[in-house]
């Protein structure tokens, strides 16, 4: 069953990019006691991702965290070392913490997979935006087409968080 509001995020690791370089994180120090926005990606470096849905969070990263936001982070079905040429690519500091998923276990255990293996592309994730509280989601908005970023955009996420 696809991840919903309520459900508890997967106990999967995924691989944080650090200064120190990449980093095995567990549920706990991602997601525990904390208030987190993860959005996800079909993958690093394509037009929608690049252009506009990092960017946006990137951009109001700021207005975000002032509403009680501690982590935003970008999860992709990538491996740590692309993720860590995207971030310093995409000029975002420490506004977003990229977390790599490149076998995509944290995807497949959230069901949230995208299957585009008939494009070349393999296995990769939804795109979405989930509000996660202590390691349960609260909010939950999944894209209809993966090339769009619209209901996962910062924009959308901000309204939701001023919904309460």
């Amino acid at each position: 069953m696809p991840l919903t509001v309520g459900q508890s995020i997967p106990d999967v690791p995924l691989t944080a990019v650090t200064p120190s370089g990449p980093e095995a994180m567990e549920k706990s120090a991602l997601f525990g006691g904390k208030t987190v926005v993860l959005f996800a990606v079909p993958g690093a470096f394509t037009g929608t991702r690049s252009n506009q849905h990092l960017p946006g969070f990137v951009g109001h990263a700021d207005a975000i965290k002032a509403k009680g936001v501690d982590t935003i982070a970008v999860v992709a079905v990538n491996d740590p070392f692309v993720m860590t040429a995207w971030k310093d690519s995409s000029n975002a500091g420490d506004a977003v913490l990229f977390l790599a998923d490149g076998s995509a276990t944290f995807t497949k255990a959230a069901d949230m997979v995208l299957d585009l293996t008939d494009a070349g592309l393999g296995v990769r994730s939804l795109r979405y935006v989930a509000v996660i509280q202590d390691g349960v989601v609260t909010k939950l908005a999944v894209e209809e087409s993966p090339g769009e970023a619209v209901a996962s955009s910062a924009e959308a996420l901000l309204a939701m968080l001023d919904d309460k």
